[in-house]
Order: structure tokens, then C-alpha cells, then sequence
């Protein structure tokens, strides 16, 4: 890859990791180390590249880093209380739905998560997601299906303490 398509490769999938990455951390400062180091690392492999597979290496890479990142500071954290506002079970309780998802999402396994935001988030194929997660198009599929399953009891449950 030469340096003018490593530019181009940062315009094109800079949001796209960030997103990713953001979404899968809930930490902004720690999303933006993340993928600075993904792409400083695509950075120094980048004659070894080529620029058709720069998406695939450049995700991959960041899933791997923000892993190495979430065991070095010990976040993983995949259960979440109930916000206290949806424990009430009044019908005045403000419900943001995109709190809610953020919180189905948070409860999820990490590979169950990382599958969802791919494909639901970021628009992947099964193909893809596989191929950035190391894991059968199949894997996938049972990932996404489970994921979904799981964060729509949550969130029926939670809708009926409201």
C-alpha cells in the first residue's frame, strides 16, 4: 500500500473503526487510543498490506487492540444494574430507548456484542464479521441470533417494569 492509499484508507474507515470501537468500549479516550494504535500499526505494516484488504486488516486490528485493552485495565464488565429510573415501574418514568439498547448491548458476551455492532451498526456481511473475528459465517449467524434474542428479553423486561 503506498502511502497516498494508507491516506485514503484513513478518510474511508477512521469513523467506521472509531464507531466500533466506541461502541464496543464506552469510553471515548480509551475508543480514540484504540484505534490510533490500529492504524499506527497498519502504519508500519503498511507496505505488507494491500490496499484492497485494508479494511479487513485495519478492523481486525482494532478488534484485537481494544481486547489486549480491555484485559489490561480489567473493564469487562458485561452486566449492568437496571437504571433506577426504569425500577420504579411507574408510567411516568422516561425511558431513552437508546439508553436501553446501549444497556442490552452492554450485557451481551463480548463476541455476541462485537458480532451485532458489525453487522447491525456497521453493515457487514456474515462473511465479513467472520472474517475480522476469526470465526465461521455460521459462528456468526448463532452470535447475532443468540445476541438478538438476548437483548430482546432484556428489553421486554425491562418494559414491563415501566
Amino acid at each position: 500500500m503506498t502511502p497516498q492509499e494508507y491516506n485514503k484508507t484513513v478518510d474511508l474507515w477512521a469513523d467506521g473503526v472509531y464507531r466500533f470501537i466506541r461502541k464496543s468500549l464506552n469510553h471515548d479516550d480509551d475508543a480514540r487510543d484504540v484505534v490510533q494504535n490500529a492504524f499506527e500499526i497498519l502504519w508500519k505494516n503498511h507496505e505488507n498490506v494491500q490496499f484492497d484488504k485494508a479494511k479487513s486488516y485495519l478492523f481486525s486490528t482494532a478488534y484485537h487492540n481494544m481486547i489486549d485493552h480491555v484485559r489490561k485495565h480489567k473493564r469487562m464488565d458485561y452486566v449492568e444494574e437496571i437504571d433506577e429510573s426504569a425500577k420504579g415501574g411507574t408510567a411516568e418514568a422516561q425511558v431513552d430507548v437508546k439508553e436501553m439498547i446501549d444497556k442490552a448491548l452492554s450485557r451481551l458476551p463480548e463476541v455476541q456484542k462485537n458480532c451485532i455492532l458489525l453487522r447491525d451498526y456497521e453493515g457487514y456481511s456474515y462473511e465479513e464479521i467472520g472474517e475480522l473475528l476469526s470465526l465461521s459465517e455460521s459462528q456468526v449467524k448463532v452470535y447475532i441470533f443468540r445476541a438478538r434474542q438476548t437483548m430482546k428479553e432484556y428489553l421486554v423486561s425491562i418494559y414491563h417494569l415501566i
